[in-house]
């Protein structure tokens, strides 16, 4: 796409809109509640200058100007995922998230692609996961102007252009993305046992970010309304623009789209406590899709960057790294038994989970599995793991922190996920401390808080010819 034909293509559009809503610039306010930054250990650490401050109608706005290559990045995050749903109304961050495409009342119905297509824009897209909620698009830097008005337009004038035919239209796109992704893929059973056995019912985390069928064909417009009302608004939100342009440019053009939006008030966000599983419970689902057996298991852990969330995540590298990975060896190597070999530890806001995924051979049996898997974890014991094991990670996380700083919208990407879980963008060095400052004992040590054989959730899943 040549930029050369479109590079004036919305100013008219911009300057008439701009004038009938009356858009003023807001002079900035800045965020009191800045979390100090320790002095970095590696002070080679590479670090992303920006300024971070409020408008008086509570958006938070970070600029980090770069002009390394002639892109912006526009990166707004809204402080709302699924873990923040009631319910009855399962899958519906996710589905508010589709809404928001859908159109405002400047833009138009079902053009903001377009528009975005028109004036060179890629990697545009909206995510959801349980604790937020983003949209992005990364544009020639003479287009951010356009992206901020997108982006502002929706924030304010979402619910001008909502209607029945629009929600009923993406109900139905992501009623038919669950059933892609997991009603109809091997192993998605197993997904929804796991998060049943794991969550009782009206926790947040139960229904996983894709909700329930019944949940997405009951959303009314009235709910969407209210969901927008209650979250969608400036003080729930943070604007990040990361790329070619100037700083000065930049607040003007942020005052200008996003400072006569209505004064807010940040919604109040409700703790949900991590259940307890008192007593190692075992689910199995029979899966017509699945051509090998699986077993999972399952345990409640720490949140994100909470005490024992990096020991816990350099342990499950320990584990199924390909190749010295402990579990990996055992249960591919010297045990050939599983053919493929997966931990994480998944970190939310409220609570974590540490899974171990094993896919079995042919007739490879379960107990044997669950044998070699606890002889694994009671192993840390005896046999912590060496500063080598350690050292791995540390290198890994420290090149892809690197390789996220090379884009501008890796770079608002990373701006965002400090600020939003830590309170400040500034924190690269204070996370990769975490795992820098490891020593094995540490890792034993959350192992054996959070991981007890006694405390496990295990899912098996049978294959379609049966048989494990």
């Amino acid at each position: 796409m040549k930029l050369a034909n479109n590079s004036g293509l919305l100013v008219p559009i911009l300057a008439s809109i701009a004038a009938s809503i009356a858009l003023g610039v807001a002079a900035p306010v800045a965020v009191a509640d800045k979390v100090a930054v320790p002095p970095p250990q590696h002070a080679g650490d590479p670090r992303v200058a920006f300024e971070r401050y409020r408008l008086p109608n509570g958006l938070e706005v970070i600029l980090a100007p770069d002009p390394a290559v002639p892109l912006v990045a526009v990166n707004v995050w809204y402080h709302v995922g699924s873990g923040y749903e009631v319910p009855g109304k399962s899958g519906f961050a996710h589905l508010f998230e589709h809404m928001m495409f859908q159109g405002s009342k400047h833009v138009g119905e079902d053009k903001h692609f377009e528009i975005l297509r028109n004036i060179g824009a890629e990697n545009v897209n909206g995510t959801t996961n349980t604790d937020r909620t983003n949209y992005f698009e990364v544009v020639p830097s003479n287009q951010l102007e356009a992206a901020l008005w997108l982006e502002s337009d929706r924030m304010g004038w979402l619910l001008d252009l909502v209607n029945q035919g629009s929600l009923d239209n993406q109900i139905d796109v992501v009623r038919n993305e669950r059933r892609q992704r997991i009603d109809n893929v091997p192993y998605g059973k197993a997904l929804f046992a796991e998060s049943a056995a794991l969550y009782p019912e009206g926790h947040p985390y139960r229904y996983t970010t894709i909700g329930k069928h019944e949940d997405l064909k009951a959303a009314s417009l009235d709910d969407v309304k209210g969901f927008f009302r209650t979250w969608y608004v400036p003080a729930n939100a943070t604007l990040t623009v990361s790329g070619d342009f100037e700083l000065a440019a930049g607040k003007q053009l942020v005052g200008k789209w996003f400072g006569a939006l209505p004064v807010s008030a940040k919604p109040r966000v409700v703790a949900v406590a991590v259940p307890v599983v008192k007593a190692t419970e075992v689910v199995i689902t029979d899966d017509p899709l699945a051509k090998l057996g699986q077993v999972v298991f399952a345990w409640h852990s720490p949140a994100v960057y909470r005490d024992g969330d990096a020991e816990l995540e350099v342990l499950a590298d320990a584990l199924a790294r390909e190749g010295p990975g402990r579990l990996y060896r055992a249960l591919i190597y010297d045990h050939p038994i599983a053919q493929t070999v997966r931990v994480r530890q998944e970190n939310r806001t409220f609570s974590g989970v540490f899974e171990i995924s094993v896919t079995l051979r042919g007739e490879a049996k379960v107990d044997d599995v669950k044998r070699i898997v606890f002889d694994e974890l009671a192993r840390l014991g005896r046999e912590p793991l060496t500063d080598k094991d350690i050292q791995r990670f540390v290198a890994a996380a420290e090149a892809r922190a690197i390789r996220q700083l090379e884009t501008a919208f890796g770079r608002s990407q990373g701006l965002q996920q400090y600020n939003h879980y830590l309170g400040d963008p500034d924190k690269l060095t204070w996370d990769l401390d975490r795992f820098r400052t490891m020593t094995p004992d540490k890792v034993t040590a959350a192992a054996a808080k959070y991981l007890s054989p006694d405390h496990v959730v295990t899912v098996i899943t049978v294959p379609a010819k049966g048989g494990r």
